[in-house]
């Protein structure tokens, strides 16, 4: 039986990337073909309909951006988000990507928890099969449709708030997201742009996530100066 949240493609011409990138991506829970070419790309795509393109700018016979173009001129495939992947980091070339098609522009070298998290909130976002509403994280999951949080099996009982906030957290698993980041999406300002309230907030989910789970491993952590993070605990 399948298990896999969702199938991808990674398109690189560098076979260490490539096969580094396609075997984490593999451990993280995706099913996932790679390519080494723009040719091989669409072919790739033509015999199996990827969730998502994980795509290297730079390819010896396309670059990516006109790739992209020849995917999004074929209807059926319109659909397919994309990431780009590249060693540019300016703005035009970022801009470039985000006007050609891509959903999500990812300069190099960059940490392979954040790409996951933008995997997976690109497909929760699109639709994409990672949306089966629920989120999970170790022994933390949180049902959407349900509306319900249960940490090791025990039901934690959150406010629509903390829900909402958790969920952010969670969908930006191993992203670092700034007070400002949260205080937007969570409170939408509400609250006057007082950044005091998301560490209010903060605590209080601490708390409630942790009471009661003695032995598991803390989950949200504080990066000073910078906002909070939510992890995956090391293994």
């Amino acid at each position: 039986m399948d298990t896999a949240e969702a199938s991808l493609l990674v398109v690189d011409d560098e076979p260490n990337i490539r096969e580094l990138l396609s075997a984490s991506l593999r451990f993280a829970g995706f099913r996932v073909a790679s390519a080494a070419t723009g040719a091989e790309a669409v072919a790739a795509v033509q015999r199996s309909r990827p969730d998502l393109v994980v795509l290297d700018v730079m390819l010896p016979d396309a670059d990516g951006f006109t790739l992209v173009k020849r995917l999004r001129d074929d209807s059926d495939r319109d659909k397919i988000p994309v990431i780009f992947l590249t060693a540019k980091d300016g703005v035009e070339d970022k801009i470039s990507g985000l006007t050609a098609g891509g959903d999500d522009y990812v300069t190099k070298p960059f940490s392979l928890e954040e790409l996951i998290a933008r995997i997976r909130a690109i497909l929760r976002r699109t639709g994409g099969p990672a949306d089966d509403g629920r989120l999970v994280v170790a022994d933390l999951e949180l049902d959407l449709v349900g509306h319900q949080v249960h940490r090791s099996g025990r039901p934690v009982s959150l406010s629509p708030t903390e829900f909402k906030l958790l969920e952010y957290l969670m969908t930006n698993t191993g992203r670092v997201v700034s007070k400002m980041q949260i205080l937007d999406h969570v409170w939408a300002y509400d609250f006057g742009g007082d950044l005091s309230i998301v560490e209010s907030y903060i605590s209080y989910l601490r708390r409630k996530m942790d009471s009661g789970a003695e032995g598991s491993p803390k989950l949200i952590h504080t990066v000073r100066g910078v906002g909070y993070v939510l992890r995956r605990p090391a293994v």
